[in-house]
């Protein structure tokens, strides 16, 4: 097998698992390596074999120590293995050693990773995404990946005498790297107006674990029917409904890809566009696999996640899920609790605690709202019909041609009001002062802007 070869997806595959714990790690050791198994057969491999190390800091040249990699050349020996899969990030010169070792192929978590988003991008913009980051990953191993490194022959159209296989092989990656960003960042621009487009609904976005339940938790508030698979990464691409929030009215409800500890930072950065939603999003619902063994761990790595993505100061709620996947007599939901006393334990899947969520939500995006006196025209049924659909008229006052809404409505859709022809006074608690944004001239009517 050549090593060009070597470098496909894992796809029926026998594989061999192997980590090295570091110092100050949050998984447990096997947990780490049940996460790397999900991974592996998400990806089509059979796991056949594990292989787990201690060491303070890796070894330079092979990761693992001598005696470490005789024994991991052992067990792929006798497992026939296909490939080794190790979850920790190796460098080319170290996947390279270890190749050589072993006799088969070596994968480092993000390369899985990759593969993994490889064979489940559905849209255009998702496979433009992966193929962005699978080339940044790519590029600095080049020199391993390819093995034709002749001279090539002085030419017409050549640079000279002297130039590598590998040298022209690296300009057309960088090339290819420079036109992908470049329409990555044109549907970027796309998505962030079509976000803006949808700024006069409330938006909600999910956001977690992969395999949390974000999908059938999306589902079971929308009635909607999107695939919803017990795999990792299942989901991919954003996926947006409308969700009828009881108490409420109609907001829009988003769906994204799920975030896992160690993310290529690459990955992340070439889905910025996919995670437009959660970035623009006015709440977030961050769903947990309650019944996880390394739930605590999994909603640490989503709000690092988030951290990366300059979105972790936005408002959250944290959704503990699959509480019915718990033992009665377990502990774990208690213990979660303790930790994160606003967190709403709910059943995605047997629809359960959904009242108890969507009264948080629909508290969480009341706390947008302001009090408010908005007075106009009785003829202007246009911005009427908005603060009626928008917010919640709480009483009316008529006065000839005038009439005077006291109403609580959210602040992003009272900018909305063209405050040059509405007269709009702010309420402030128990009415003991009032604060006037804009006063109309006698006789003209407010209006709204943009309201369709």
């Amino acid at each position: 097998m050549s090593q060009r070869e070597r470098t496909q997806s894992v796809q029926s595959e026998r594989a061999i698992l192997a980590g090295l714990i570091l110092p100050g790690h949050g998984f447990g050791d096997q947990d780490r390596l049940d996460e790397l198994s999900g991974l592996a057969e998400s990806a089509g491999a059979e796991v056949v074999g594990r292989i787990l190390q201690r060491r303070d800091v890796p070894k330079n040249a092979s990761y693992l120590g001598k005696g470490k990699v005789e024994e991991l050349k052992a067990l792929v020996a006798a497992n026939e293995a296909d490939v080794v899969i190790f979850d920790n990030d190796l460098s080319p010169a170290q996947t390279r050693n270890l190749e050589l070792a072993t006799n088969a192929k070596v994968l480092d978590r993000s390369k899985l990773i990759l593969d993994i988003f490889a064979g489940r991008a559905q849209t255009y913009e998702s496979r433009l995404a992966v193929e962005l980051a699978q080339l940044q990953y790519a590029l600095p191993r080049l020199k391993r990946m390819w093995t034709h490194l002749s001279r090539l022959k002085m030419g017409i159209g050549m640079r000279g005498p002297g130039e590598k296989q590998l040298e022209v092989d690296r300009r057309l990656v960088e090339k290819r790297i420079h036109d992908l960003r470049k329409e990555l960042q044109r549907i970027e621009s796309r998505k962030e107006r079509q976000v803006a487009s949808r700024s006069d609904r409330m938006t909600v976005s999910l956001v977690g674990y992969t395999n949390a339940g974000k999908s059938t938790l999306l589902n079971s508030l929308t009635g909607s029917k999107i695939l919803a698979e017990d795999k990792l990464f299942a989901t991919l691409d954003t996926r947006t409904r409308r969700w009828q929030l009881p108490g409420w009215g109609p907001v829009l409800l988003s769906d994204t890809v799920g975030f896992i500890r160690d993310l290529p930072h690459h990955l992340i950065a070439s889905f910025k566009a996919t995670l437009e939603e959660a970035r623009q999003a006015d709440l977030l619902l961050h769903v947990a696999d309650a019944s996880s063994p390394t739930a605590l761990e999994q909603i640490k790595s989503v709000y690092k996640v988030l951290e990366e993505l300059d979105i972790e100061a936005k408002d959250t709620i944290l959704v503990l899920n699959k509480i019915d996947r718990l033992p009665s007599d377990s502990g774990q939901l208690q213990h979660l609790l303790s930790l994160y006393p606003h967190a709403i334990p709910i059943s995605a899947f047997r629809k359960e605690g959904l009242l108890q969520l969507s009264s948080a939500v629909s508290e969480a995006l009341s706390s947008t709202f302001v009090d408010v006196d908005i007075e106009t025209g009785v003829d202007n049924g246009r911005l009427l019909a908005f603060l009626a659909a928008k917010g919640e008229i709480l009483s009316r006052q008529y006065l000839d041609d005038r009439v005077k809404i006291h109403c609580r409505i959210p602040s992003p859709y009272l900018g909305r009001i063209d405050r040059s022809e509405a007269n709009i006074t702010e309420r402030t608690t128990g009415d003991s002062k009032e604060k006037t944004h804009s006063t109309a001239d006698n006789g003209e009517q407010g209006s709204v802007e943009d309201v369709a």
